[in-house]
């Protein structure tokens, strides 16, 4: 059980593993940006494309556990906090048993790519966030 309300799954695929058999450490950065998109589509209804861009300024990860070829991925994510024009996103990834594989933190800048530089948080997005997360 996790303590996040949103979820996206993952299937894993050869392409992902090292010739060790397991999940190579670097597809897990995969794995986070593809749970993020995911909630920015389902938890923000994609409204903000084009209006707003991020980036990942830093990605911490702590392996626990493995995963191979064929296994489902659970990646469980929130927004945990927020800045003037940062917000961190926590992640936990657990495989098909509820096993802890990794526990994950990004912190996201939004940026404006026309004025290459970082700006202010959209008043709307960290609400309906906050909202959304509990956070208010």
């Amino acid at each position: 059980m996790s303590r996040f309300r949103y979820s996206a799954p993952i299937t894993v695929r050869f392409r992902d593993c090292d010739p060790m058999g397991h999940v190579n450490n670097a597809v897990y950065l995969t794995y986070l940006e593809v749970a993020r998109f995911a909630y920015w589509n389902d938890v923000a209804g994609g409204r903000w494309f084009g209006d707003v861009g991020f980036i990942v300024a830093r990605a911490e990860i702590d392996y626990k556990a493995s995963a191979v070829t064929g296994d489902t991925i659970q990646v469980h994510l929130g927004i945990t906090s927020f800045g003037r024009t940062s917000f961190v996103f926590e992640y936990e990834l657990l495989d098909q048993n509820g096993r802890t594989l990794a526990t994950a933190k990004t912190v996201q800048v939004m940026y404006d790519y026309w004025l290459n530089k970082a700006v202010a948080m959209l008043d709307d997005f960290k609400r309906e966030s906050s909202e959304y997360e509990g956070l208010t």
